[in-house]
């Protein structure tokens, strides 16, 4: 059953980072939104900005920057023939590398494990969209806290229906350690009718005092278009 993300955010302190993929109610554009929340002066220092392909977090303060692992990466990445990957870490490079090396996604996360933050293992979330608008997620976590298996998740999405999509974040919820995000992506309601108005929703449902930055874009499928809105807590 198709849900309301707004209410999935707002009945969720701290999703930790999350990827929203899918087709906007108009059925002409792909959706694309991936947000990053934190909870310690460290990952709370951070923005995101755009770069030639994609974009990049980069410290807000660079000064308070006292480990930049794990939080300082490209988000998202264009290829040359328009397929966008989007992810929590630096596994968007392996992909990205991957795919213009003639590999795959899947292959490419075969790779790569969960990260190494024990005792939360947070999971390594992962999406992709390809120029015709169908998409993929994945997760890797490990199993239910045993840093010594990773289990690796793959979903595909031919076709997408026009005003849906779905939503696939690091944690469940709030706790410690943080639950990881258990089952499939949720499947979501897109009723936005452009970036700038679904940005406006997703920020405003985000939790007030863990929300950092939030990225939205809509793809065009017909001309390749991006319509790109960056929404910063830090500025």
């Amino acid at each position: 059953m198709t849900k309301d993300l707004s209410a999935l955010l707002k009945g969720n302190p701290y999703p930790g980072r999350g990827i929203v993929l899918g087709r906007s109610a108009g059925g002409g554009k792909a959706a694309v939104a991936y947000f990053i929340m934190g909870r310690s002066v460290n990952s709370r220092n951070r923005i995101f900005e755009e770069t030639e392909d994609g974009i990049r977090t980069r410290a807000y303060d660079e000064s308070k920057m006292t480990d930049p692992s794990l939080i300082i990466y490209h988000p998202v990445r264009v290829l040359p023939d328009g397929t966008t990957v989007v992810t929590n870490g630096d596994q968007t490079d392996t992909v990205r590398d991957a795919l213009l090396a003639g590999g795959s996604f899947e292959g490419a996360l075969r790779t790569r494990c969960f990260e190494p933050d024990g005792p939360n293992w947070t999971p390594r979330i992962s999406g992709l969209v390809l120029p015709d608008g169908s998409y993929r997620l994945s997760i890797l976590k490990s199993l239910e806290g045993d840093s010594a298996c990773c289990c690796r998740y793959f979903f595909e999405y031919e076709a997408p229906q026009a005003g849906r999509g779905h939503f696939l974040s690091t944690y469940e919820g709030d706790g410690s350690p943080l639950p990881s995000f258990a089952g499939e992506p949720r499947p979501v309601a897109l009723t936005a009718p452009d970036a700038r108005t679904w940005a406006e929703e997703l920020w405003e449902s985000l939790n007030g005092g863990n929300k950092v930055s939030l990225f939205v874009q809509f793809i065009d499928l017909a001309s390749g278009e991006r319509d790109t809105v960056i929404l910063n807590k830090n500025q």
